[in-house]
């Protein structure tokens, strides 16, 4: 069996490339390079030839290269009309000069070029994409091509460092949403992303690309995403958008950011989207949008653990467990009495290291802080720095508990002031 060989070579190299028969006639000139996607992504489905009569494609198992640089045809029948209805990537007309996302390096970045390997066992010779080329070698060979001989150029190349992304790390964007589906292209690698990376990419995409990206996301990535974005990024995401689908991201927010956000948005907007919620969630936000801005009510969520006074442990690890919101961020239980007056608080750490039957009554910090919902966001903030706090309930002019300021949303805060 002969050993198999593995030959690397640029896009560039090969765009205008002839492609010649067995006997030595040109056939064509390579135009661009036909790759598969979903679930084949990266497969060099077929080679694209300009030829005198029009557009043709060939399978890659039907061309070779030769050791002259050329590429020849193993039949000339296999070259069959480009229609222009295949599902197909592009390289050089949809990825050179394009921006995409390095899902590696969780950042965008865009494409000088891109390299291929000849796969050669025996007589069969295939090709597929390696990886994509975003540094400083990948725009010398495009600048200097036709320029300098093609010895010279690879000589040059070789002196300026490579910096490719291996093509599983490529998530390409498409802005046509008919065309993305056509494509089969999915952006499922991003959901597995924090927020905040996917909130960087965003704001370093042009309107096109984000529209693309974010429109893409289900609804609990999306709203994950848009509460760690600035606000006038937040109305940008949302252009185009119909009020539903809106609704449907805002669902899935923290009901304080959900209410900061529709505080950004016109009257009448804020209020369409309202009709469109969910009746539990759409009062949630509601309630928050009757408390000024800068006030500790203004801060706060309504997403906590609340419970009984006379509460046990495991009355709290059952509430955890059916808790809608992020568990993650639930670091104190609460007890309220039957008018949710606020009687006491239980670190999450605490109450995890007691018996099951004990009351939570009797895990209580001795001293609970709280905020009355009209108090400056600046005094709350004090508060945070003073006690070292984590959380903070608020409560109304009664002492009802009304929801928790987190100590994400006073570093927000004070990041705004800075």
């Amino acid at each position: 069996m002969r050993p198999r060989t593995t030959t690397r070579v640029s896009l560039t190299a090969m765009i205008g490339a002839p492609v010649t028969d067995a006997k030595g006639n040109v056939r064509g000139r390579l135009k661009d390079v036909a790759v598969a996607t979903g679930a084949e992504a990266g497969r060099v489905a077929g080679l694209v030839l300009k030829t005198r009569a029009g557009l043709r494609i060939v399978s890659s198992e039907q061309v070779m290269e030769t050791p002259a640089g050329t590429l020849e045809l193993r039949s000339p029948q296999a070259l069959v009309e480009l229609k222009g209805d295949e599902n197909y990537l592009f390289l050089q007309q949809d990825l050179i000069d394009r921006q995409i996302i390095d899902i590696h390096g969780r950042k965008v970045v865009r494409v000088n070029d891109v390299d291929l390997e000849w796969l050669g066992h025996g007589s069969v010779h295939l090709l597929r994409v390696a990886e994509v080329e975003v540094g400083l070698r990948g725009a010398v060979q495009r600048i200097f091509k036709g320029v300098l001989p093609r010895q010279t150029l690879e000589s040059l190349s070789r002196k300026v460092a490579a910096r490719g992304i291996p093509w599983q790390f490529v998530d390409v964007i498409e802005v046509d949403p008919a065309r993305r589906v056509k494509l089969k292209i999915e952006h499922e690698r991003l959901g597995e992303m924090h927020p905040s990376e996917l909130a960087e990419i965003l704001a370093d995409l042009a309107p096109a690309e984000r529209e693309a990206i974010f429109g893409s996301l289900d609804e609990e990535v999306a709203a994950e995403t848009l509460e760690e974005v600035d606000p006038k990024l937040q109305k940008a995401l949302l252009e185009g958008m119909d009020d539903e689908r809106i609704a449907d991201i805002v669902e899935e927010m923290d009901p304080g950011a959900a209410a900061d956000l529709l505080s950004e948005l016109s009257h009448e907007q804020s209020e369409a989207i309202l009709e469109e919620m969910e009746p539990e969630e759409r009062h949630e936000v509601e309630e928050l949008l009757e408390f000024h801005e800068d006030s500790a009510a203004g801060r706060m969520t309504t997403a906590y653990v609340a419970l009984p006074h006379e509460a046990t442990v495991a009355d709290g690890v059952e509430a955890i467990r059916n808790f809608d919101g992020d568990a993650e961020a639930v670091t104190e239980i609460y007890l309220v009495d039957d008018k949710d007056v606020l009687k006491g608080m239980v670190p999450l750490a605490r109450m995890m290291l007691a018996q099951a039957v004990s009351h939570l009554s009797v895990l209580t910090e001795a001293r609970v802080l709280s905020a009355k919902a009209e108090m400056h966001q600046s005094d709350v903030a004090e508060l945070f720095d003073k006690y070292n706090l984590r959380s903070l309930p608020v409560v109304d002019v009664e002492g009802r508990l009304v929801g928790v300021v987190h100590a994400e949303q006073v570093i927000s805060f004070l990041l705004e002031k800075m």
